[in-house]
């Protein structure tokens, strides 16, 4: 299965996918009346939004870090952790320059 290997690329590709997993989600739990477009414009111009949407939907890579860590899977989970930080960077920078 492919959830039981121990690969950077691996690590980087879930780390890519969970956030933007975790936003849709947001999206059909709070937004369900919005369009997605519509949603995803409101929530790069909204600094609240960017702070407690972006921070939830890394979540995600929260819950799978964590699980390769604890499976001893630490190729994936640098991966998975790399791609975190350069979220963590982008959301903040987002939030910073927001007009």
């Amino acid at each position: 299965m492919i959830f039981k290997r121990d690969n950077l690329k691996l690590g980087l590709i879930l780390g890519l996918i969970g956030p933007l997993i975790g936003l849709v989600v947001i999206y059909f739990i709070k937004f369900p009346s919005y369009n997605f477009f519509e949603f995803l414009d409101y929530f790069i111009h909204d600094n609240r939004m960017i702070t407690s949407f972006g921070s939830l939907s890394l979540l995600a890579n929260v819950v799978l870090f964590t699980l390769y860590v604890n499976t001893h899977r630490d190729k994936t989970a640098k991966g998975i952790f790399l791609i975190t930080l350069i979220y963590g960077i982008a959301i903040l920078v987002l939030k910073v320059f927001n007009v």
